[in-house]
């Protein structure tokens, strides 16, 4: 059985590109404690939190509950629950989870499938994350579920559904936008090569976002690790949003953050195309938290 494929290809609810990613952040979770304790079971009541934890910071911008993986996980063979009443999960209300006593843990095939190849863990990691989420979210992610630094003995997983990446990407992404990060302004070197600017997708490639420069914005690595968390995102007009959910009271994250709400991105340059409002649009559904801040009545490029 391989267990890579089955992880990537878990059943999700989808339409028209929304996220869904609630079964595979269970998975991740999931094996986080089996790495940490591989006999060990994850009881409802007690994993609750940081199962909705997850869903709100790596899961979609709208309300939605752990019950909802924890039961449907099992269908696709690499879960199992048991209640006080036996075998099987009891559905996915939260109350009948918590009053059974529901207890799920990886299933016992895959289980042995991992004690008897410590390396398959990492695989299965590493798809789960190239299949749901942008790089720039993985080390994090991995943290918060308990999996330490990003497994680095996993190769990126090719998927069957998706041509390889343009790694030519970054490059046109960047001479597009003239090597500036496109809502600060920075435009860091050594010597000749720039240094903290990386290409970053509107729409994720996970979620058939192409590499194309139309669906691409240069970013220093602080802005887009808040873009692709969905501090920052894009309006009309090409002007920057910022959420109303993001907190920061210093200097630096008003200067950084907050005082960019309304700003005109900066680029790209003449004859480049800028993004396209599929790709803002799928951004600001599926990715930007809450709703954007008021324009400051200033607002113009730094």
């Amino acid at each position: 059985m391989n267990w890579v494929e089955r992880a990537t290809e878990l059943r999700q609810w989808s339409r028209s590109g929304v996220r869904a990613p609630h079964k595979p952040l269970l998975l991740l979770y999931a094996l986080g404690r089996f790495r940490r304790d591989a006999e060990g079971e994850l009881v409802y009541s007690a994993v609750e939190e940081d199962l909705k934890r997850l869903l709100a910071e790596y899961g979609p911008p709208r309300p939605t509950t752990p019950a909802y993986p924890f039961h449907h996980l099992v269908g696709d063979g690499v879960w199992e629950v048991r209640t006080d009443r036996g075998s099987g999960s009891p559905g996915t209300g939260v109350r009948e989870l918590r009053a059974t006593n529901a207890t799920g843990r990886l299933a016992p095939e895959l289980r042995t499938a991992l004690r008897r190849e410590p390396a398959l863990l990492g695989r299965m990691v590493r798809a789960l994350l190239d299949a749901n989420f942008p790089p720039s979210l993985h080390s994090d992610l991995c943290e918060a579920v308990g999996l330490g630094p990003e497994p680095a003995e996993a190769e990126p997983f090719p998927s069957s559904r998706r041509q390889q990446r343009d790694r030519r990407m970054r490059e046109k992404v960047l001479t597009a936008y003239e090597h500036r990060c496109a809502f600060c302004g920075y435009d860091g070197r050594i010597g000749s090569v720039s240094v903290g600017l990386e290409a970053a997708h509107v729409r994720w490639w996970a979620f058939d976002g192409p590499d194309d420069v139309d669906n691409g914005l240069c970013l220093c690595s602080l802005h887009h690790k808040l873009f692709d968390k969905g501090v920052l995102g894009v309006g009309e007009s090409h002007r920057i949003l910022v959420s109303q959910r993001f907190v920061g009271h210093g200097a630096a994250a008003r200067a950084q953050v907050t005082e960019l709400s309304g700003r005109p991105l900066v680029g790209p340059q003449p004859g480049a195309a800028p993004v396209a409002a599929p790709h803002r649009a799928w951004h600001l559904a599926q990715v930007f938290q809450g709703d954007p801040r008021p324009a400051r009545a200033d607002s113009s490029p730094g």
